[in-house]
């Protein structure tokens, strides 16, 4: 007589790959129902999107630009034409900033705004930097300062670190 042979239920997958199955098929109707949702909204959101530091600091909610060329800045430096403002914590600035570049560092923006903006026009051109592309103090800062009512305020994204690869002046 044959011995009987024990099997599995075939109709049972191992509880591993159930789970994997069934996290893919939510994840897939998900994304399916995320993307339907999306097409049918009166302001659809982009799929792809520019994430750069560029695109993140080209306009304030007023919608004018808020960035600046390094060239544009550079011309601007040597023609004496803008107010440089440094929007780095006061240590970072003690240890090299562009030539004749004021401290505003965002995080005491409110205690020194007065000291360090006093002589300076509501109408004059400001230009705000900080160190390396990600960082947003100089955005914060260019904001607060449109805020204060100064109309030609401008970023300089990777402003310190450019200065400093073009060996500009410095101090």
């Amino acid at each position: 007589m044959p011995r009987p042979e024990s099997h599995k239920s075939l109709s049972s997958p191992h509880p591993f790959l159930q789970t994997l199955w069934q996290s893919m098929a939510i994840f897939t109707i998900s994304v399916v129902i995320g993307l339907g949702v999306n097409s049918f909204r009166h302001a659809r959101l982009p799929l792809v999107a520019d994430w750069s530091a560029r695109a993140q600091l080209s306009s304030i909610p007023g919608g004018d630009n808020l960035t600046i060329s390094f060239e544009e800045a550079e011309s601007l430096y040597f023609d004496q034409e803008a107010v440089f403002l440094d929007a780095r914590p006061r240590e970072h600035f003690r240890m090299g900033h562009i030539g004749g570049a004021r401290n505003l560092p965002w995080e005491d923006f409110e205690r020194h705004f007065s000291q360090v903006m006093s002589d300076i026009p509501h109408d004059s051109t400001i230009v705000t930097y900080c160190e390396g592309e990600s960082c947003n103090l100089s955005r914060e800062l260019a904001s607060a300062l449109s805020a204060k009512g100064y109309e030609h305020v401008r970023v300089l994204i990777d402003g310190w670190q450019l200065w400093q690869q073009y060996d500009l002046p410095t101090e």
